[in-house]
């Protein structure tokens, strides 16, 4: 129930000035493929670049993305394949590289797919389905929105929608590939952490010269450690981090960055959000500004 609400919140989020009846439309098409199985075709062929034949991709992970690309409209617009190679670039650092992508494409001009292929260098492998063997079986949303699914080793739907036009869709997208989403539960997994120190103290410096402190998170936890954001009191503190989830047992580095907008002491919070019972975790970062 938590995953099947989570999922309507989020597909709704762009939909916020829409009509109570087309909130309930797509809460209904949530519940309907929420667990439902995709159904392949027997033989599958897959190209690179629509040339030479492959075999179809398989990964480790117990998770595989799928994506349905019909005939229909700007077949470029649809596709935005450099953000798709920057998605999987992101997930292969979060899963490890083991997550197989599934393109399947129904197209209705083979020879401008290859050319959009080359022109945005894409070489993984993709399913040319000239048949629609893979939408017939299915029968798949017309909205291209909810034409992606993220799939489990049973190939059922454990999300639906497209993680390369909806943020919000990508973020639960990763954090269920990165073990941070507890599909199994129905539930966020979270985890315990240890911080270096809760308060930075910058001591007596110039105003005019960048400070920098470093704070260190250790995950206690069984689960990994995923920072959500990190929230500062004014604009005259800022924090670099690794956006990677942390595994059980390792640490990660928190650079805290202050430049002072004026001359004197100060007194700043920084609120590191993150899936630990006592989210958000807060620093106090002091100092003399002369």
């Amino acid at each position: 129930m938590y995953r099947r609400i989570g999922l309507f919140l989020l597909l709704c989020g762009f939909l916020l000035s829409c009509k109570e009846s087309e909130k309930e439309r797509i809460s209904r098409l949530v519940s309907e493929w929420d667990g439902k199985e995709i159904v392949f075709p027997s033989a599958p062929v897959f190209t690179v670049q629509g040339r030479d034949t492959v075999s179809c991709p398989s990964g480790t992970s117990p998770y595989k993305v799928l994506t349905y690309i019909d005939s229909v409209g700007c077949t470029s617009c649809k596709l935005q394949l450099p953000r798709w190679k920057e998605l999987m670039s992101e997930v292969d650092s979060v899963a490890e590289g083991k997550t197989a992508f599934l393109f399947y494409f129904h197209p209705k001009n083979v020879d401008e797919l290859r050319h959009i292929f080359r022109r945005d260098a894409f070489s993984y492998p993709v399913c040319l389905d000239l048949t629609d063997g893979l939408n017939r079986r299915n029968r798949f949303p017309g909205e291209m929105a909810f034409q992606t699914f993220l799939l489990d080793a049973d190939n059922r739907v454990v999300a639906i929608g497209n993680p390369v036009h909806n943020p919000e869709v990508k973020r639960l997208y990763l954090r269920i590939l990165s073990g941070v989403e507890d599909v199994s539960q129905n539930r966020p997994a979270s985890t315990t952490v240890s911080m270096e120190t809760s308060e930075v103290d910058f001591g007596r410096f110039s105003h005019a010269e960048e400070q920098v402190r470093t704070v260190v998170l250790r995950n206690t936890g069984a689960r990994p450690l995923a920072i959500h954001g990190i929230d500062t009191s004014c604009g005259c503190t800022r924090v670099e981090y690794d956006k990677r989830p942390v595994r059980a047992g390792s640490e990660t580095t928190l650079r805290i960055v202050y430049k002072a907008e004026e001359k004197g002491h100060f007194r700043k919070t920084v609120d590191v959000y993150c899936n630990t019972p006592g989210s958000p975790l807060r620093i106090v970062v002091t100092g003399d500004a002369v």
